[in-house]
């Protein structure tokens, strides 16, 4: 069962979402605490967390970060306010997706179900395969049947969002895709559409590729893949 851990202060709300969760198949499991949190997590076994931002000892954000020193989890955060400046921090830091507050727990289970479904797989081969789920440019390999990425002969390690941004640009090389194009193909037509939330993950995921020159930028247009096509 896919075990998913809950990083929130309010002690009542761990059962019941626990209860819910089962009707899916997901095992969610409660701490209260960012320290008791973390060290669940490195013991390991979790597939996904949800992490509160306003916790005790470090707020939500800082525990992502935390987090993502040492690990590509899938995290969905869970905003108080609903304010975008902590959503835009949150995928900034590499959150995965976010929810605000009071939210319906079916709307928290697709949510976690998109973001697992992106997930790149824990154990990769070691160099680029060769057959014909992979797409071939200069310099960059992307495995879509193992969701791998590799830059040259080395593998490159990408969040859930920054892969499947980088699978939007790859399928359609030099097609530009305005802020609202990709946020449409992450997220569904649902989502919430912020032009800052695009560039944060761009920007994430061209460090990533560097030095490729990999993004290309159209002032007021949008982004597209920049590199050729392997023969």
């Amino acid at each position: 069962m896919t075990r998913i851990l809950l990083i929130d202060d309010d002690e009542n709300l761990g059962p019941p979402l626990a209860a819910y969760f089962q009707r899916f198949d997901l095992q969610l499991e409660h701490a209260t605490r960012p320290s008791e949190g973390l060290a669940r997590l490195k013991a390991g076994g979790f597939d996904a967390a949800i992490l509160d931002v306003m916790l005790p000892e470090m707020d939500g954000f800082a525990l992502c970060r935390a987090i993502r020193k040492d690990s590509d989890l899938p995290i969905v955060m869970l905003t108080a306010r609903g304010d975008v400046m902590d959503r835009v921090v949150g995928l900034e830091l590499g959150a995965d997706d976010y929810l605000p507050k009071p939210f319906e727990p079916r709307e928290l289970v697709a949510r976690l179900q998109t973001v697992l479904r992106r997930r790149k797989p824990a154990a990769v081969e070691s160099t680029p395969a060769d057959d014909a789920t992979t797409l071939r440019f200069d310099g960059l390999h992307i495995d879509t049947a193992t969701r791998a990425v590799w830059r040259g002969q080395t593998a490159v390690e990408l969040t859930g969002t920054e892969y499947e941004l980088l699978l939007v640009l790859a399928r359609e090389p030099g097609r530009v895709f305005s802020r609202d194009d990709i946020l449409n193909r992450l997220r569904g037509h649902e989502a919430d559409l912020y032009t800052r939330a695009v560039d944060i993950v761009v920007s994430r995921l061209r460090k990533k590729l560097e030095p490729l020159d990999a993004i290309k930028t159209l002032r007021n247009a949008g982004y597209a893949l920049a590199l050729r096509r392997d023969a």
